[in-house]
């Protein structure tokens, strides 16, 4: 109907669709705003990333040049400033994976850095994991070592920006890049005095001499042929303490000008040195074999090569969106097909290779792929013509089975054949934005960077001192995906309802359902500030209850459920009325309909 198509145009044109769907890419870019793992420090700039994917995705940035952006949106051409700007912050997708920052050895942590890279670039864009190929030839795919380090070839010769400085949990230093400065633009990060920039180079100019004087005593004692071992410790920690405190006084001098205001800058990569790789003997830097030149796997792109003094990442991009590519195209509509669904065409969201599982419909994932290329790689029109199809507009009751069938169960029972829509679980983020919309307190404006890059310092390892934080990290009445995603440590809101793990490359969350949540849903702090306001939202008026189950259910409760509310809205102890409003209104944010899109 046209009114059907008038809405499903109006949806596409909110701005509001960027923020839900691109949280879609950024679980598939595995976005977070610290490293996790052993180090759990801040990447107080990941935020301009999050910005560019709900931009790029509101703008419709066709989905090739959306790929080609993200991994060398540094080496393409760009028309002015504020596009490099963009371009630059598009290749954060390349920096945000944690990393082992407690590495010593420098050559080990570049060689883990360019694997996570190569191994989220596969596995999102091809929905392959060819960096299973680091150690062996890969196992069940036409993957070899071979086509590994040649493509990890054009990762090593790429310098990735992550902005850690190097303190006693950060043995590698990140540096951010600077980004073109433009009016109106959003700085996230802490003004210095002058006088403390002042003393800050004053400082660090004071421990480069002191590492100096050190090295020419021990160069001295070495020289005269003195026995230094019994000041080793002394030596040890007065260069840790040199070390440690150069780091911090540089990261603080990179992030502001000379009179102290904070600069504009961004995670990303740019090329470095160009480099081809060894091929490791079962991985170990120990054991280098031939060198192995940058390029392509031979399964996809044989003859193909790079140019010798670029790192490849530009060829590399543009191969990955090449209509000859067979997956790319794929994978994108299975992804959309997913989130619109529920499950996709493949299941196996993140892997196409042998392992994974074989689509449901194959003749319509290629006509899919086909009609995405030929639509300019639109996300927003390929998503329309899934949404205005029959499959797409079907009700969720099951096909009753044929008179005479004697009530023969389904030939499909996991309606893999979509004889009727699925039952679903909203995610975690829409459960918590559809509780701030019916309370009343929804913000749907734009938070300026994020509360991450106002924190003390850079480790979060021990959040609980960090009393800038609130508790659950969910101090905000703005959309989810405004929250801060700090690794092992989501917020109580969120993590619950299963959010996607966002060290991984994630296109298929998972959904569970546990006592936790319904814990929860009881006590939950969130959920009961959200209980409140609705209560007062609807107010103790006549009609009350219908008003509560249409904001809640989009649908007016029936006689049984009218009647058991206004008779549990009657026990009011001591005529407490605003308590028991409270508590029912609560009971419906925690329900399974609340929860359900039927």
């Amino acid at each position: 109907p046209a009114d059907y198509e008038k809405q499903v145009d109006a949806l596409l044109q909110s701005p509001r669709f960027g923020e839900r769907w691109g949280r879609h890419w950024l679980d598939v870019a595995r976005y977070a705003e610290s490293n996790g793992r052993e180090s759990n420090l801040t990447f107080p700039h990941a935020w301009r990333y999050r910005d560019y994917v709900i931009d790029a995705v509101n703008a419709d940035v066709p989905y090739d040049r959306f790929i080609q952006e993200q991994v060398a949106g540094d080496l393409l051409p760009a028309k002015d400033e504020a596009e490099r700007a963009r371009l630059l912050v598009a290749t954060g997708f390349l920096a945000l994976g944690a990393k082992g920052l407690n590495e010593q050895n420098k050559a080990q942590f570049a060689a883990d850095v360019a694997d996570e890279q190569l191994d989220t670039v596969t596995r999102a864009v091809l929905a392959s994991s060819i960096a299973c190929a680091r150690c062996h030839d890969h196992k069940t795919d036409p993957f070899s070592m071979e086509d590994y380090y040649g493509l990890v070839g054009i990762f090593k010769s790429t310098q990735t920006f992550y902005g850690n400085w190097i303190d006693s949990e950060n043995n590698n230093h990140g540096h951010l890049i600077r980004l073109p400065e433009l009016p109106g633009q959003t700085i996230a990060g802490r003004a210095l005095p002058p006088a403390r920039v002042k003393q800050l180079r004053a400082d660090l100019a004071r421990l480069n001499a002191e590492e100096q004087a050190q090295k020419d005593y021990i160069a001295k004692a070495q020289a005269e042929k003195r026995d230094l071992s019994g000041e080793f410790n002394k030596l040890l920690g007065n260069s840790l303490r040199i070390l440690w405190t150069r780091g911090g006084v540089e990261g603080a001098l990179e992030a502001v000008d000379e009179q102290g205001r904070p600069l504009p800058l961004c995670m990303g990569v740019k090329d470095a040195q160009v480099v081809d790789s060894p091929l490791y003997e079962r991985g170990e830097l120990a054991q280098p074999r031939e060198v192995i030149p940058r390029r392509f796997p031979a399964l996809y792109a044989s003859g193909l090569g790079v140019p010798k003094d670029q790192s490849g990442r530009l060829e590399l991009a543009r191969w990955l969106t090449s209509r000859q590519n067979p997956l790319t195209a794929r994978v994108m509509v299975n992804r959309l097909w997913r989130h619109l669904f529920g499950k996709g065409l493949v299941r196996t969201m993140d892997d196409f290779g042998s392992t994974g599982e074989a689509p449901s419909h194959p003749e319509l994932l290629d006509y899919l792929a086909l009609r995405f290329m030929e639509g300019g790689w639109s996300v927003k029109r390929i998503l329309k013509e899934m949404v205005m199809s029959e499959t797409y507009r079907r009700s969720s009751q099951p096909v009753r089975a044929p008179e005479g069938s004697g009530g023969q169960p389904s030939v499909d029972p996991d309606n893999r054949l979509l004889a009727h829509a699925n039952p679903r679980r909203l995610d975690a983020e829409v459960i918590r934005d559809s509780m701030l919309a019916v309370s009343g307190l929804l913000d749907t404006t734009r938070r300026p960077g994020s509360l991450v890059a106002e924190l003390e310092g850079q480790s979060v390892s021990l959040i609980g001192f960090n009393d800038k934080l609130p508790k659950d990290l969910d101090g905000s009445h703005r959309r989810s995906i405004y929250l801060p995603v700090i690794r092992d440590h989501l917020p109580d809101v969120l993590e619950q309802f299963d959010l996607a793990n966002p060290s991984l490359v994630t296109g298929d969350r998972d959904v569970t359902n546990v006592p936790l949540q319904a814990l929860y849903l009881l006590n939950g702090p969130f959920v009961q500030e959200m209980a409140a306001a609705l209560a007062g939202r609807i107010g103790p008026g006549p009609n009350r209850v219908e008003r509560a189950f249409e904001l809640c259910f989009n649908r007016r409760p029936d006689a049984r459920e009218a009647a058991l509310a206004e008779a549990f809205l009657r026990t009011a102890p001591g005529g407490d009325a605003t308590q028991v409003l409270t508590a029912f209104c609560q009971s419906l944010l925690a329900s399974a309909e609340f929860r359900f899109v039927d």
